[in-house]
């Protein structure tokens, strides 16, 4: 493989597991990426040694049959302080659009969840999650997958004690339901808009 080949598949396994967000196996890996066993042992070996440079942020979790990137340990002050100041305010538009995307449609994969909403909802889902609005559950049907769902406290905390009693949530499930499945038409714009 030559150097410019190397350096394009080194980047390609660095966006899928950033877009991941989560672990990922390594035969999912190979799979995406069109790789072999032996081409992905040195790929992730490459990448590691890649990121244990001081001026890189991230790391790789090599966990069995698991692969994930994730930050220093030596940054974790800093990010426990943003963390804490993000908490301190109030929600964001994106994550209030991603809170009602799994409120009405939960539970949701969160490759599902970026579709409807067109970005990657990773770092919004984890803030969620650490306000403790939305929870991750093993995804029954994909083995090493999640889904995500609204928490009881973020039930008390809307004033409802069940998510069917959400303001309209028949028409909106509905309109999820369709808009994941199918692309968005204009009579299911306006609905959307009213």
């Amino acid at each position: 493989m030559t150097e410019n080949a190397s350096t394009h598949i080194l980047a390609r396994l660095e966006a899928l597991l950033f877009v991941h967000g989560e672990p990922i196996s390594r035969t999912k890996v190979e799979k995406v990426l069109g790789i072999a066993v032996e081409e992905q042992d040195a790929l992730l070996e490459a990448f590691q040694k890649e990121l244990e440079s001081d001026a890189r942020g991230l790391s790789l979790l090599l966990t069995g049959d698991q692969v994930q990137l994730v930050t220093k340990p030596q940054y974790g002050d800093l990010l426990l302080s943003f963390m804490k100041e993000e908490l301190s305010e109030a929600l964001t538009p994106a994550t209030v659009e991603a809170l009602s995307i799994i409120a009405y449609g939960g539970p949701i994969s969160r490759a599902r969840l970026d579709f409807v909403r067109g970005v990657n909802s990773a770092f919004t889902v984890r803030t969620l999650r650490v306000r403790g609005l939305v929870e991750r559950m093993p995804d029954p049907s994909l083995p090493h997958s999640f889904l995500y769902d609204i928490t009881a406290d973020c039930l008390r905390h809307l004033g409802v004690t069940r998510r069917e009693d959400l303001p309209r949530f028949e028409e909106f499930k509905k309109l999820l339901t369709t808009s994941t499945t199918q692309p968005e038409t204009n009579e299911n714009a306006t609905a959307i808009s009213s």
